[in-house]
């Protein structure tokens, strides 16, 4: 068993927990084997643990230390698995130690914020059971894509909540305001042809690209006006182009891929799909939306008990808001008051030589035990 959170932490990364559902530079992936590490581990603190399998071999780990007994209950929820490792510049899975640092994929994003939460149970371990508020260990699949497991946890047993800790790497700062996200496709088409004689087909790139100037200066515009006084104003970015398939072909079809972050302010005027689609229909542009897939943001008021405690335990403790997107938007969109907090920095996350401070990871454990102690 490990000794501290600094040697758990190390087994953490050693267990590769790489989500299959992008490139994922190693054939390890998934989250059955961290699922089943954690298993065993929480168990000998005490919990009662279920791993839900949200798809094939891809469970959510749920520990609790307390039954449903009706006392208050909140949650401490990192994401199981990792981005991929390719380019990375370091041995993604070593968990080496040097210059004072942890080194490794997901020592930052998000295992050193789950390994602070573990260890904060572990010191706890002897309360759990009869603390007035109950707390759970969730650990959700698949967040770095469709985070179907926050939204399963969120519609199967959200009920059961008050208050979620979701595990980012926040630099233990109380994120309590994020935006959320569209993705979508724009698919124009065309006609093929030999291009030899280019006038007899359409050439669906130079649709495309005619199409994305006039799209990107009036939504640009359109998204500037819905503002937040700590998140800024709501983004556009269109990140991917696909066409065509060889140079002597009028390509008969090209995409674009686009992100847009999503203040509160454009959530509660109807969402960023129907702004797309609008401004689409009134430029007349020649384009499809295709497989949009939006993610609410999330606020959280401040004031809650839950936020005014964690503030109360150490000075160091701030409240701010994030651009990115977390399981916590879907669990604060079912009902449940959701922050995230966490050790590490998000400039560490997804990068090629992943790394997380170890003086903020035992500072992190230090406060989320008194969190927990005090509660």
């Amino acid at each position: 068993m490990p000794a501290d959170v600094i040697s758990l932490l190390q087994h953490l990364v050693r267990i590769p927990s790489v989500n299959p559902d992008a490139p994922a530079g190693t054939p390890h992936t998934g989250e059955a084997e961290i699922a089943n590490f954690l298993s065993g581990w929480l168990e000998s603190l005490g919990a009662t643990v279920t791993l839900e399998e949200i798809k094939p071999g891809r469970p959510n780990l749920i520990a609790r230390f307390a039954p449903l007994d009706g006392r208050p209950r909140i949650l401490l929820g990192p994401h199981l698995d990792t981005v991929g490792v390719v380019g990375m510049t370091i041995d993604p899975f070593s968990g080496e130690i040097r210059d004072n640092r942890l080194w490794g994929r997901g020592a930052s994003d998000t295992k050193g914020p789950m390994a602070a939460m573990l260890w904060a149970l572990h010191e706890n371990r002897t309360r759990l059971a009869t603390l007035p508020t109950a707390i759970d260990f969730v650990a959700f699949m698949g967040e770095e894509s469709g985070q179907w497991g926050s939204k399963h946890f969120a519609k199967h047993h959200g009920h059961h909540y008050q208050f979620a800790l979701v595990g980012e790497p926040t630099s233990m700062k109380v994120v309590h305001t994020t935006k959320g996200s569209l993705w979508a496709t724009l698919r124009a088409t065309g006609k093929a042809t030999h291009s030899s004689q280019p006038h007899l087909g359409e050439n669906a790139i130079i649709k495309l690209i005619r199409a994305l100037d006039p799209l990107d200066h009036h939504l640009g515009d359109a998204l500037a006006r819905f503002t937040h006084p700590i998140l800024g104003h709501s983004t556009l970015n269109i990140g991917v182009i696909h066409g065509g398939s060889r140079p002597n072909i009028v390509p008969d079809l090209a995409e674009a891929q686009l992100d847009i972050r999503i203040t509160p302010s454009l959530a509660q005027a109807g969402g960023a799909l129907q702004l797309l689609q609008k401004t689409t229909a009134d430029l007349h542009l020649p384009l499809e939306i295709v497989s949009p897939h939006e993610n609410p943001p999330m606020e959280t008021d401040p004031a809650h008990p839950i936020i005014q405690h964690l503030l109360n335990t150490d000075p160091s403790i701030g409240l701010t808001g994030a651009p990115w997107f977390s399981d916590a938007a879907h669990l604060s969109a079912a009902g449940i008051p959701s922050i995230c907090i966490g050790p590490g920095s998000i400039d560490q996350a997804h990068t090629a030589n992943e790394y997380i401070d170890l003086p903020n990871l035992t500072q992190a454990t230090a406060i989320l035990t008194e969190f927990i102690a005090t509660l």
